[in-house]
């Protein structure tokens, strides 16, 4: 009987010893992993590029979050419109990109706390004092940026409105689409238009109110990284109650 109780008692002696090497193995695994984050760099002053360097608010607060909870980042510059199918195709892992918190989104990815509060905004070009909000666009052609909200939301009121909605890649395209007159207004995200009407004197101008309130998120796949998700989180946190969210976004916006 004793010794059986001694071969039991080595048994599992040796089976909690296994367990923990595994244990040990797999924290080990997930502290050199580096993550891949979506970034998409035609979106300042969130993500923009300088040079070869990646600059923004999305970039240093994602940079900030993952030396606060130790990780590591390798960032993945894309048009907006595919960050979520490369979600979705496992070739990211995280993804922030000025990327408006919706129902839709929710139902393929998992957001972080919100991180921004922006909003649309209808801009045209500087001398047009005929359009002052979307109750001026019917018959008119409107451009948007695929995937956003702001293609969202004028396709969603396209018939409302009376507009023909034209989808661009990038900001700068849809940008100029308007400024050379081939469409009459724009729909862009607040913040992001502002800032780069004052830096780049795009001779374009904001009309009418925010056309809603949109916070910022960032994401992952549903389902996936839940781990990293509550690391996120919780480092976001931090930042904001050190001050060093404030310092970042004050960096780019005053």
């Amino acid at each position: 009987m004793k010794k059986h109780l001694s071969v039991l008692f080595l048994l599992i002696s040796c089976l909690l010893v296994l367990s923990a090497c595994s244990i040990g193995s797999e924290d080990e695994t997930s502290k050199d992993k580096t993550y891949k984050v979506g970034i998409d760099v035609t979106y300042p002053p969130f993500e923009y590029k300088d040079g070869d360097t990646y600059k923004g608010i999305d970039i240093d607060l994602i940079k900030a979050i993952a030396k606060d909870q130790d990780f590591k980042i390798q960032f993945e510059a894309m048009d907006f419109s595919g960050i979520i199918p490369a979600l979705q195709a496992n070739q990211l892992d995280v993804a922030i990109a000025g990327m408006s918190i919706t129902p839709e989104r929710k139902k393929v990815v998992t957001f972080s706390d919100p991180y921004f509060e922006a909003g649309l905004i209808l801009v045209v070009k500087e001398d047009d004092n005929n359009i002052k909000s979307v109750d001026d666009l019917k018959g008119e052609k409107v451009a948007v940026k695929k995937g956003t909200t702001g293609a969202k939301y004028a396709t969603d009121n396209a018939d409302k409105l009376g507009i023909t909605v034209t989808q661009f890649n990038d900001s700068p395209a849809m940008f100029q689409e308007v400024k050379n007159g081939n469409a009459a207004a724009l729909i862009e995200d607040y913040p992001v238009i502002s800032y780069a009407n004052k830096q780049q004197n795009l001779g374009l101008k904001l009309v009418g109110d925010r056309l809603n309130g949109d916070n910022y998120g960032i994401a992952v796949l549903k389902g996936e990284n839940e781990e990293l998700m509550k690391k996120i989180n919780k480092g976001l946190a931090n930042l904001k109650e050190s001050g060093e969210y404030d310092k970042i976004v004050d960096t780019y916006l005053k």
